[in-house]
């Protein structure tokens, strides 16, 4: 009997391996064909979107402020951004980070909602822009909807599609990537820089999407909780945190996705398909001092005397049975520290606490996606940001390397896209339908996707055998 070195197959199991192994080749590039620009667009976006919200903030309140001795009210405060545009009414008002940065107060334009940056100190305002329309605002349109039809749109489902069968593709790149014949990891891990021509391409598109995998995963489980199909209809709702835990509290007809005045979600995701409490009962628990108006200003005591300390929002009611809103999460860069996030609703009439929710009373997957979501959009300070870019940075260094690697693989003036080969006895159904049933059963849109493209092989592409040359 011959010994076989390290690692390498026997032969009597090599046809069923060469099978298994170009039938995960040719699915991992079709799918690489409609996933690569999704992903090319997404780690472009998410970049820039880190950027904007982590180092440049849009609204001022970043700019640097010199402290005084003595800062003014929040009345006087919001009253000085109310006189920058006359006849404007404050309706939200998010405290400074520190003594050296201004306060946010959001006003009510006739048609318009303005974003302004006060000096906490002199009153002045440095800093005034519309709310939307902020290159943030934009590119998160962009990054989640394709700038098509909103959530739940068909930009939303498009990026859906992408993002499932990217779970998959990477799936198979890692079975692809897994060290056989002898390699060792040092193969997949360390790129040959040495290499040239296709296997300089190929040691970089296997090294960078390994090292990437894994986080991509993270990310793209993550933001799909935003996605119409997967988060909207399946995951959010049995995550949400229940509106029936609050004893005895009257409910409104809105919820608390009704808080997101744009593109970019403010309310954490755990709230958003929750129902917001309503005023105008006897019902809660006294906070300020039975006959004390309920402003601003009072409101923001409030809160102090709760605990809240640094970057708090304080949301006024929206409506006759709107609340008063205090929050501080990292979803809205308030705090690094997504297990410090807490929300409390006041009732506008009598000031009571009428809820109070906490990091600690989410359910389990509020919890991780509480974490997850600061993770993925680099909320949990420098290492977070730095981490995000440089995944953003592998994703589009090993996409490109994948083209790259096909472009110098395919015959040239072959006039069809050159897939990978098929393996000894493989088809396209050999093992499609259970891809299928899988992704299906995690990602819907994924499985239908998949489904989709199997029908098109049986109706049509076996039938127009010059088309089915071209994608082959």
């Amino acid at each position: 009997m011959t010994d076989l070195p390290p690692g390498a197959t026997p032969p009597e199991a090599q046809p069923r391996l060469n099978s298994f192994y170009f039938t995960a080749w040719r699915w991992h590039f079709y799918a690489g064909l409609y996933v690569v620009p999704f992903l090319l667009m997404l780690a472009v976006t998410g970049a820039l979107m880190v950027w904007f919200t982590a180092i440049d903030s849009e609204y001022g309140d970043r700019i640097a402020i010199a402290p005084a001795a003595q800062a003014l009210g929040v009345g006087a405060q919001i009253a000085a951004a109310e006189a920058a545009h006359p006849g404007s009414r404050a309706d939200k008002y998010i405290s400074p980070r520190d003594d050296r940065t201004p306060a946010i107060v959001r006003v009510e334009d006739g048609e318009t909602a303005r974003m302004l940056a006060v000096d906490p100190y002199s009153g002045a305002v440095v800093s005034d822009r519309p709310e939307a329309g902020t290159w943030n605002d934009w590119l998160t349109n962009l990054h989640g909807e394709l700038l098509w039809g909103g959530n739940g749109g068909p930009g939303d489902t498009l990026v859906e599609i992408a993002a499932s069968l990217a779970v998959m593709m990477l799936a198979s790149g890692l079975y692809l990537a897994w060290p056989r014949q002898g390699k060792g990891w040092r193969a997949v891990l360390v790129p040959d820089l040495a290499a040239r021509g296709r296997s300089f391409w190929k040691s970089l598109h296997v090294t960078t999407g390994v090292w990437v995998a894994l986080f991509l995963a993270f990310f793209l489980l993550t933001g799909m909780s935003w996605t119409g199909v997967w988060g909207g209809r399946i995951v959010q709702p049995w995550s949400s945190f229940p509106a029936a835990k609050w004893d005895a509290v009257p409910l409104s007809d809105a919820t608390h996705a009704a808080m997101n005045h744009t593109a970019q979600e403010e309310v954490p995701w755990v709230l958003e398909l929750v129902q917001l409490p309503a005023s105008g009962s006897q019902a809660g628990v006294q906070l300020l001092p039975p006959g004390t108006p309920v402003t601003f200003e009072t409101v923001m005591a409030g809160a102090r005397a709760l605990g809240f300390d640094a970057r708090v929002q304080v949301s006024a009611p929206a409506d006759a049975t709107g609340v008063w809103t205090l929050s501080r999460d990292s979803q809205s860069y308030d705090s690094p520290t997504p297990t410090s996030d807490r929300t409390v609703h006041l009732d506008q009439y009598t000031g009571k606490v009428l809820a109070d929710v906490r990091f600690a009373d989410y359910p389990l997957m509020g919890k991780m996606m509480a974490v997850g979501i600061a993770l993925h959009e680099g909320q949990l300070g420098w290492w977070s940001v730095a981490l995000n870019l440089l995944i953003c940075a592998g994703l589009v260094l090993s996409c490109v390397a994948g083209v790259v690697l096909w472009w110098k693989r395919r015959p040239v003036a072959a006039g069809r896209l050159a897939a990978p080969p098929r393996g000894p006895q493989a088809r396209l159904w050999t093992g499609g339908l259970v891809v299928a049933v899988l992704v299906g059963l995690a990602f819907p849109l994924g499985g239908a996707a998949i489904l989709a493209v199997l029908a098109l092989d049986a109706l049509l592409l076996r039938h127009v055998p010059a088309l089915k040359r071209v994608l082959s």
